[in-house]
């Protein structure tokens, strides 16, 4: 295993705790891609795994600082990039692009998500029965495929991602639980994909959360959703409130069997 570099990371986590995370680059078993681990440096005790996969911008440091918050709360947590050649956009256009270039490979999309829940089986302190993918954004869509694909996860959770698919999820296929949290003004994901998510879920009969966040619109979790909104006229806005419920949602859904 490669060196580990450990650094202090003063996070905004519950009681304003300070969490010391070690950080490390990483290569995905068998050549499938590569992320970043993140743990916390005092952890002692088996915890959850959870594989981050970045928004359509690709993994940076949004998609990175979720994986820190992660492991600040004590879990394990794997951000993975699916795109090639460490791709990060800085426009939309070029987003759009390494998004769509992902979506054409869907294989290599679950291969690396296979190789990422090997890597998180591999760590000393990650409880083999807990491991989870969460994502946003583009990401939210891929671990929601993710679940159809009857990927053995523990849950997936999905923050303002597409939830429309081709191929609904079919009962007895996944043995998980799904979250999925999504703004009512997000005009990316329209009020059709989530009732027929509904439907898909109960269909299903898996155990299924929605979070719903009326006047909230699409990125509503990523704290430069405005002022990327506001220079390429994109419907992103950041909003706290939202941000907050979704992510104690989010650890419950984690901690609870």
């Amino acid at each position: 295993m490669k060196r580990l570099t450990a650094f202090l990371c003063l996070l905004l986590c519950a009681g304003g705790a300070t969490a010391k995370v070690i950080e490390q680059d990483i290569k995905l078993p068998g050549g499938a891609g590569d992320g970043v681990l993140f743990m916390d440096d005092d952890l002692d005790r088996t915890t959850a795994g959870v594989i981050v996969v970045h928004e359509w911008w690709g993994l940076n440091d949004y998609a990175r600082n979720r994986a820190r918050l992660l492991a600040s709360e004590g879990y394990v947590a794997l951000a993975v990039n699916l795109y090639e050649q460490g791709q990060v956009a800085s426009h939309p256009k070029d987003a759009k692009a390494f998004m769509e270039q992902a979506q054409a490979h869907p294989e290599r999309t679950t291969r690396r998500i296979d190789a990422a829940r090997k890597l998180l089986r591999e760590q000393q302190y990650v409880d083999n029965d807990r491991i989870f993918a969460v994502g946003y954004c583009f990401g939210g869509g891929v671990v929601l495929e993710q679940a159809r694909q009857g990927s053995d996860l523990a849950g997936v959770a999905s923050f303002h991602g597409p939830l429309g698919t081709e191929h609904p999820l079919q009962a007895g296929i996944f043995n998980g639980k799904v979250l999925v949290a999504t703004g009512q003004a997000d005009p990316m994901v329209p009020a059709e994909q989530v009732s027929a998510l509904v439907d898909e879920m109960t269909a299903a009969g898996v155990a299924f959360q929605l979070l719903s966040f009326p006047g909230v619109q699409h990125g509503f979790t990523n704290p430069r959703a405005d002022r990327l909104g506001r220079r390429f006229e994109l419907p992103l806005a950041y909003d706290r409130h939202a941000d907050d419920i979704s992510w104690g949602a989010l650890k419950d859904f984690i901690d609870t069997p």
